[in-house]
């Protein structure tokens, strides 16, 4: 629970991912809803207030009997949605892999659902229990009677929509758009040069280059930092860069932090170094304040987390036992759409500096190399022998390639369009397959050598 109150925004991704924060709030709300009603009906009931002729009428066995038969439909159907819902999450983890589980967890229409259902069987047991005799005679909560009614009508609606966007929710296409459209997030808010998880920091310098850090700290870097380590086994999920240059300030220290999210530490393995050595004991007692370490890794910081999810389905796809190419080709052009995003603006924060212009924090950002690699290669290991997923791969490269800037985002892409190539070479057998993939390889060549001879003449 630690993870819960760290961060605002991991706060509402931690209470997001759950099948009980809607339905409790829901509750709540049909519980305050009961008050109120509550009240109208005693006041009714003494004759304060005349009831509207809208309002349901009867004896209060007849109530029982509507409140007690509208509970037990209410509570049947809550099993049948849990059991959609469980049904689904099956589904899911058998075709889309476990990661995609908290996918659908989170999902706001689900929540909806069966928060909407609980807090009707809630509300209408409330109202059957306030039957009973009074001193005016038998106490009938008719506007609550009426009200439940309602709920129940409410009900029916939800489930239609229920059933319709469960059945939209399963579809492949529109989990793979889903799981794209969470890259693109994460990937415009680190492009931008901000932190996902804190808000845009004006005074944060920026240095690009490992060797410019080398040569901006010379004399700290001749010096022997002092290490910590990490206290807990599991995947880094969060890091909280504001924090930790807050603490690297307090003890007038640079902190080197060798992992991103996404990475795993195992307790006791060297989690950052701090110079100057001497402050290394004060930062390791308050670093644990600055980062969230957990069983699973999530899409708060960790853009590869969501390139893993679709390199998972596709390579799912791909294998004997589904055989399903064109899933596989879909993965291939959302990933494309999100690596033509990062080409060319990839810059993410590798140092953090202070207010006064200091460097305290230095980060180890996924880079745009590794993000390509893991975008590739295990799709191109698992589709050997498979030209229409090679020639899909080099399509994306070569619209990836109309993106980049510099020679070393292009040389990224021609050594993975040669793998492909070379896979085709040994794994199709017949000539008109390697002829086409090979085309598709050619004229990733003659545009790499047109965007090279634009450039020289500039």
């Amino acid at each position: 629970m630690r993870a819960v109150f760290v961060d605002s925004s991991w706060r509402r991704e931690a209470l997001r991912t759950n099948l009980w924060l809607v339905p409790t709030i829901e509750v709540i709300g049909a519980v305050v809803l009961f008050a109120v009603t509550r009240t109208l009906d005693e006041a009714a009931y003494r004759s304060r207030v005349a009831l509207p002729p809208w309002v349901i009428n009867g004896t209060a066995d007849a109530a029982r009997q509507i409140l007690a038969t509208l509970a037990a439909a209410v509570i049947t159907v809550v099993g049948v949605v849990f059991s959609i819902i469980i049904v689904a999450l099956t589904l899911t983890s058998t075709q889309f892999g476990p990661r995609m589980l908290r996918t659908f967890i989170r999902d706001r229409g689900a929540q909806l659902t069966l928060g909407t259902f609980v807090a009707t069987f809630v509300y209408a047991i409330l109202t059957l229990v306030t039957i009973g005799p009074g001193a005016h005679g038998d106490f009938v909560p008719h506007i609550s009677i009426t009200t439940t009614i309602g709920l129940v009508v409410v009900d029916l609606a939800v489930l239609i929509y229920f059933i319709e966007h469960i059945t939209q929710m399963i579809q492949l296409p529109q989990v793979i758009a889903g799981i794209a459209a969470d890259l693109s997030q994460a990937i415009d808010a680190q492009t931008a040069g901000c932190d996902p998880i804190a808000a845009c920091d004006p005074t944060a310098g920026r240095i690009d280059d490992a060797s410019a850090i080398t040569a901006w700290l010379p004399d700290r870097m001749r010096e022997r930092g002092g290490y910590v380590a990490a206290p807990a086994s599991g995947y880094l999920q969060l890091v909280r860069h504001r924090e930790l240059v807050r603490i690297a300030a307090r003890f007038d220290a640079v902190i080197q932090v060798h992992y991103r999210p996404g990475h795993f530490l195992t307790q006791g393995q060297r989690l950052a170094t701090v110079w100057p050595a001497t402050a290394a004991g004060q930062v390791a007692r308050t670093l644990a304040h600055a980062h969230i370490t957990g069983p699973y890794r999530t899409l708060a910081q960790d853009v590869a987390f969501a390139v893993d999810q679709l390199v998972e389905i596709a390579i799912r796809a791909l294998s004997p036992a589904v055989n399903d190419t064109f899933t596989a080709l879909t993965c291939i052009d959302w990933l494309g759409d999100s690596l033509t995003k990062i080409a060319g603006r990839w810059q993410p924060n590798l140092v953090h500096r202070d207010a006064h212009g200091e460097v305290r924090l230095i980060t180890a950002p996924v880079t745009y190399d590794r993000l390509v690699q893991r975008a590739f290669e295990k799709i191109r290991q698992a589709s050997r022998g498979m030209p229409a997923v090679m020639i899909r791969q080099l399509q994306v490269l070569t619209q990836i390639m109309q993106n980049t800037t510099t020679p070393a985002q292009r040389q990224v892409l021609l050594e993975q369009a040669a793998m492909i190539q070379r896979a085709n070479l040994d794994s199709n057998p017949e000539p008109a397959d390697r002829e086409d993939v090979q085309r598709r390889y050619d004229q990733l060549l003659a545009l790499n050598s047109h965007l090279t001879a634009g450039r020289a003449k500039r």
